[in-house]
């Protein structure tokens, strides 16, 4: 049981997840991270790297695990904002992985 001095209720609730919301903001920051959009996904240097759209209350991603022009995907459901800030953490680090490599 719970006692007020705790912490473990703060008296307010989480947003509510918007999917589509969600979608901008991964657009928007793999645009700013310099990727290509390309019909419903984005590229670099003309290789699939990232594919999202919206399903029912969730995002549905999916994030090559090479740069490559036919990639291996990872899939991945985003269904809050802790989750889409993981994801694009993880945009972040394999972009950086990729640029190492070349």
């Amino acid at each position: 049981m719970s006692t007020p001095d705790d912490g473990s209720d703060f008296g307010f609730a989480l947003p509510a997840f918007k999917p589509e919301d969600a979608l901008q903001a991964v657009q928007r920051a793999a645009r700013d991270l310099k990727l290509t959009a390309r019909g419903a996904g984005f590229e670099l240097r003309g290789k699939p790297v990232l594919q999202a759209s919206v399903e029912g209350d969730a995002l549905q991603v999916r994030l090559a695990r090479k740069l490559a022009m036919t990639p291996e995907w990872d899939r991945q459901t985003v269904r809050n904002a802790a989750e889409q800030r993981k994801l694009i953490d993880e945009l972040k680090k394999r972009l950086a992985r990729w640029d190492q490599e070349d």
